[in-house]
């Protein structure tokens, strides 16, 4: 039966590779993530509309945004189990719908309240669209053309975090804020009829083993770490909010990691960083990652609070990073084919590092092209590196863990974010209050707020520059217990399988 079973994977592994077969279902999943991730940033943008609109304050309209993020780190880790209990498709075009759902009923809030519930429903579905989409995606592309399918997918994953504040500043400018939830309609819409019709019904377990104790420690773990951290971040790390989210949620997260450990059926396959590759390019990702979003968040704070620019100028100022993102990407993809992630991470690194310490120049009056052109140097070095770790990082699992590692790289990366973004917010402040303190009486404020600035970029650039280092440790990816899998790796697939 194993035998036949293995036979059946290893054909459709060898069957023949259509790009053409390909392209509708890989268009399906782009729709559905761009739509999600879209929103994430577009959100922002439109907070003083928002205030205004519902007559509130700030920290009311911010849960909006907080709330969205606790239920995407909530439902994240479930994603796995959900699409070995119902299936990939049916699964991922559920999520869809909720999210599509959420986004109108934003559109009509009356209260900020009703909005704040909304946008937790808008999270509750977009949380797993992105690592069962990445799951399908990698199971359907073969091997040696892996790293060129993946890239394709990665290009909506960073041009939308950057072409969202130019949508939604023009939405907000010209239109209406109500349109940055409601353009989710046609959108989503799209993307159903694509999913329904292109995606592959993915065998479903149907009686898939329930950890409860994973169901039950997984989301109250990443989503009160992920509200610790907001609260750290956008308050005090000793106020009460952060104090009990970080502590509730760590405990949670030791006691998540040792039940799982102890399952033979967990939720998140944990026994995967037995894999020295994958533990290697997981922490590499995490570096790159804290790097890159803790540092673009800071951008268009700069533009907007220092150089006084509006959320559309903003967002077309940003627009050469979008651009150069979505150029390297493909480029980055193909040759992780033939090279392998290590030079492509060193040079892409290489390139970001450079633009970031750069960038630790700026002042009151640095020049747009000169930011412009950091900003475009950030998004090739972004396209070059982002992709290639990711897929380094699933190669390195067994295939058949992939349905439970996506979520779990998922769930990882949104905590590392929230860590990183909330951690340099609170350096921003704290070095703005420190070079206060050293100016002169009469000096101009913007001076001592750009210094701040300059000491984010300086300590982003350091990080980027640590991964640069990290990256001469990564050996060339190879699939978890395949043939061709040096000593090493082999010793690796044995040890996660258990053998």
């Amino acid at each position: 039966m194993t035998n036949t079973t293995n036979q059946g994977n290893s054909a459709a592994i060898e069957a023949p590779f259509s790009l053409k077969a390909i392209i509708p279902p890989l268009l399906a999943i782009i729709v559905g993530m761009i739509m999600v991730i879209l929103d994430s940033t577009a959100v922002n943008v439109a907070v003083p509309n928002l205030v205004q609109y519902f007559a509130t304050d700030l920290k009311t309209v911010q849960w909006a945004i907080t709330g969205y993020t606790l239920a995407l780190a909530a439902v994240i880790p479930l994603a796995g189990y959900m699409t070995d209990r119902f299936g990939s498709k049916q699964v991922f075009l559920t999520t869809i719908v909720m999210f599509v759902l959420g986004s109108v009923l934003c559109s009509v809030a009356q209260t900020s309240t009703q909005l704040v519930i909304f946008r937790v429903i808008q999270g509750l579905g977009g949380g797993m669209v992105a690592p069962i989409g990445m799951a399908m995606v990698f199971r359907l592309a073969p091997a040696e053309r892996r790293g060129s399918i993946m890239g394709m997918l990665g290009i909506p994953m960073l041009l939308a975090p950057a072409l969202g504040p130019i949508l939604s500043g023009w939405l907000v400018e010209y239109v209406s804020w109500h349109w940055i939830f409601l353009i989710n309609l046609p959108i989503g819409i799209v993307g159903i009829i694509l999913g329904v019709k292109y995606l592959p019904v993915t065998e479903k377990k149907g009686k898939a083993h329930l950890d409860i104790f994973g169901i039950i420690l997984a989301p109250l773990a990443f989503s009160m770490l992920a509200y610790g951290v907001n609260q750290g971040g956008g308050e005090s790390w000793t106020s009460t909010g952060a104090l009990v989210g970080l502590s509730v949620g760590g405990v949670a997260l030791v006691l998540f990691v040792i039940a799982e450990l102890m399952q033979k059926h967990p939720l998140l396959e944990l026994r995967v960083f037995r894999s020295s590759d994958f533990t290697r390019g997981i922490i590499l990702s995490w570096v790159t990652q804290a790097a890159l979003f803790g540092s673009m968040l800071f951008v268009p704070l700069y533009l907007q609070q220092i150089r006084n620019y509006t959320p559309l100028e903003t967002g077309l100022i940003l627009l050469p990073q979008a651009l150069a993102s979505g150029l390297g990407m493909p480029v980055g993809g193909r040759l992780f084919d033939k090279i392998g992630a290590r030079p492509l991470l060193f040079v892409g690194l290489s390139v970001i590092s450079t633009a970031l310490f750069l960038l630790s120049g700026v002042t009151v009056d640095t020049s747009l092209p000169v930011i412009m052109a950091c900003l475009a140097m950030m998004g090739l070095g972004m396209g070059l590196s982002m992709m290639p770790v990711n897929t380094h990082v699933l190669n390195s699992a067994p295939r058949e863990w992939v349905g439970r590692v996506t979520p779990l790289t998922a769930a990882a990366q949104q905590v590392v974010v929230s860590f990183a973004v909330a951690g340099m917010t609170g350096y921003l402040t704290s070095q703005i209050t420190v070079h206060m303190g050293e100016m002169a009486a009469g000096s101009n404020p913007l001076v001592a707020a750009v210094q701040g600035f300059n000491d984010v970029f300086f300590l982003s650039a350091c990080i980027a520059l640590a991964g640069v280092v990290l990256s001469l440790i990564l050996r060339k990816p190879k699939t978890a217990g395949s043939a061709g899998a040096p000593e090493g790796q082999k010793a690796d697939a044995a040890v996660m399988m258990g053998h």
